[in-house]
């Protein structure tokens, strides 16, 4: 946490985390970062499948590790989640970024300390399991909202198959990243790779 070294305070009780894969990062992953945000001092946004390495085969989302589902790199999901956030008010003070291998749940306590809170949101088989793996290495878990795959809203694979078919997309991901993913041919990349 920048500057805060406090570490007995009940600031850092009130540290929460949201992961997510953020291929690409969309409203609906903003209205949920947002929802965890207003609910603790300090977030931490966790990017899952930060690299192949980390990410094996999940047989709650066998989409999970395929190329064309995975067309960002660590680094430009965090610049959409960055962009993002402080759009949408967030200071830089009041979050950070880091990778987050929910496929290796062993290696979790290398990047986040036990006293965070974790806030998921379930839709379907893949968010039960993440509420499970997470709770079974001792971290607090909260569920901001659980609904049916048909009520999810926006997905990241509608909006790249969108971007592969040359429909439009803008509207459903946040102003900047919309502008990082087109100035850094994402978006060219992302057709390319035939959702």
């Amino acid at each position: 946490m920048r500057g805060d070294t406090d570490y007995g305070t009940e600031k850092v009780k009130r540290t929460g985390l949201v992961c997510g894969r953020f291929q690409v990062f969309h409203n609906d992953h903003l209205k949920y970062v947002m929802e965890a945000a207003k609910r603790c001092d300090y977030l931490v946004v966790g990017i899952t499948s930060p690299d192949p390495s980390l990410s094996p085969a999940e047989s709650a989302d066998m989409n999970r590790g395929k190329k064309a589902s995975n067309p960002c790199t660590y680094y430009e999901r965090m610049k959409m989640v960055q962009l993002a956030l402080k759009g949408a008010g967030l200071s830089d003070e009041k979050f950070d970024i880091v990778p987050f291998p929910i496929g290796r749940p062993e290696l979790i306590r290398y990047y986040v300390p036990k006293y965070i809170t974790c806030y998921i949101t379930i839709y379907d088989a893949w968010g039960e399991s993440k509420k499970e793996r997470l709770e079974s290495l001792g971290y607090e878990v909260r569920v901001l909202w659980h609904v049916s795959p048909e009520k999810k809203g926006i997905s990241a694979s509608e909006i790249r198959t969108a971007i592969t078919l040359g429909s439009e997309w803008k509207h459903l991901v946040p102003k900047e990243v919309y502008e990082y993913m087109v100035q850094c041919g994402i978006d060219e990349r992302i057709r390319s790779l035939k959702t």
